[in-house]
Parts: C-alpha cells; structure tokens; sequence
C-alpha cells in the first residue's frame, strides 16, 4: 500500500514514515523539505499519484491566531482537493482531545475549522484526536525561573511512538468516517504531570497547581485534557519513556 505522510519531517511524521515502512509499505514523506507544500498545493499531485492513504500530521509554523487558522484551513482544502484528484480513499488527520473544548484558543479553533472541512469534504477520512505527548511536557512548565503555576485539570499524555504507532494502525484499517482518540495510560493533573517532569530532569522548580490556571491562556472543563470514554490507551508509562529517552526528546508546544 502506498501512503503519504504530509508533515513527514516532523516529530509525529518521522516515527510514522518508519513504522509504516517496517510494516512493508511504501512511504512517501511529503514536506516542504521534500518539495512538497500543501499551503501552494505544489508538489500535491506528484506525492499523490497512486496513493491509497494519506495521514495528515502537519503543523502550522506560525502560532498566532489568525496564521494557524490559514494553515489549517487553507492546507486541508488543497490536500483533499489533491486528494480527490489522485483517487485516494483514506484521509487521516492527527488532531488534539479537547480541542472542541477550548474555545478560547485559536490553535484549537483552527484544529476543529480542519476537522469540519475534513468532515465535509467528501473523502473517507479517520480523525485521530490525540492527548498531550510526553515530549512537550517541558515545554507546558515555560522556560520561566521560580515558581511553575498550572492548572489542576487532569491530562492523560502518551508517548509520540504510540501516536505513531496507533496513526499506523488507523491508516492501515477502513476509514473510520468518525473520530476516534487515543491517550495514554495514567492520569493525574497538569501540576503533577508536570512536576513529575521537572523532578525526574533535574529541574527543582516549584509547581503550584492553581485550579484558577487556564492552558495556554484557554479555560478547560472538568476533563482538561482527557479524551472521552472508549478512547485508545497505548501502552508506555511515563517512567518508562523518560527511562528511555530522558530529556533528549523534549520538543517546545504552543
């Protein structure tokens, strides 16, 4: 089977691009790097030609409100339109849990525009919502000196294998025509996530867990950043990622 990886340079895209490729199907890893930007639509119909799959995992590189809105929107547009075109029969997109639960953060209204597009834009398509990895946990902490204030809302983050791996699984399977989500396997607040973080680093900031704290400037509900009933659980607990990969897989997050 020949499956696309749109964003395929990146973090999620590299693991992905070799997982599949271990499993004996042909990757193509399309990314602005390989001649391929989805913002121009250049490089679209070459990258697609004879593609059963394509699993979208690209980021915007800008985080301002109305850049990552353009992003989102404008790439998904031409990926299904180039999509169409080529005859591709699975569309899979990585999103984030509870990104239709903060309103306040444009990231996310820009995530659930993606989502609405994908949803009507006539491609079988399989939507993975995602919680929270384990690199970006350093990156939530900020890089401020003294006191970490964040919020009591709980977080069920997973290990960016497991994205990958459970992306693979969804790619390689009929198209959902839903959305599914994956997190990992413990739950705890977003203080004590990320105070066990900083303990395990090294890093003897204080955390304060403020019930009052939102989650890059957007309030959450009761389930913060957990994934709903029925969701995907991956395997790896957090000590055994940090065992393996210690701080050299922290990655920054909006």
């Amino acid at each position: 089977m020949k499956v696309v990886v749109i964003g395929g340079s990146g973090l999620i895209g590299k693991k992905l691009v070799a997982n599949l490729a271990e499993r004996g199907h042909e990757v193509v890893s399309a990314s602005p790097s390989t001649g391929v930007n989805t913002l121009t639509g250049e490089g679209l119909a070459e990258a697609f030609a004879a593609a059963q799959v394509v699993v979208d995992v690209s980021n915007s590189p800008s985080w301002s409100d109305e850049a990552v809105m353009d992003f989102f929107t404008t790439s998904t547009g031409n990926v299904l339109a180039a999509e169409e075109a080529a005859g591709v029969w699975h569309h899979v997109a990585l999103s984030v849990v509870g990104a239709d639960r903060m309103e306040d953060s444009g990231y996310m209204r820009a995530k659930v525009a993606q989502e609405g597009l994908i949803q009507s834009g006539g491609i079988p398509y399989t939507i993975l919502r995602a919680t929270q990895f384990f690199e970006f946990l350093g990156g939530i902490a900020g890089r401020a000196d003294g006191e970490v204030r964040l919020s009591t809302a709980p977080m069920q983050p997973l290990a960016a294998d497991d994205v990958a791996s459970t992306l693979a699984d969804v790619a390689l399977k009929p198209p959902a025509n839903g959305t599914l989500e994956v997190a990992g396997p413990e739950s705890l607040s977003i203080a004590d996530f990320v105070g066990r973080f900083l303990a395990a680093s090294g890093d003897d900031r204080k955390v304060v867990a403020d019930p009052e704290a939102g989650y890059f400037g957007a309030a959450m509900d009761e389930r913060g950043l957990n994934p709903g009933d029925g969701a995907i659980i991956t395997p790896t607990r957090f000590e055994d990622w940090f065992a393996r990969y210690g701080t050299s897989s922290i990655a920054p997050v909006r």
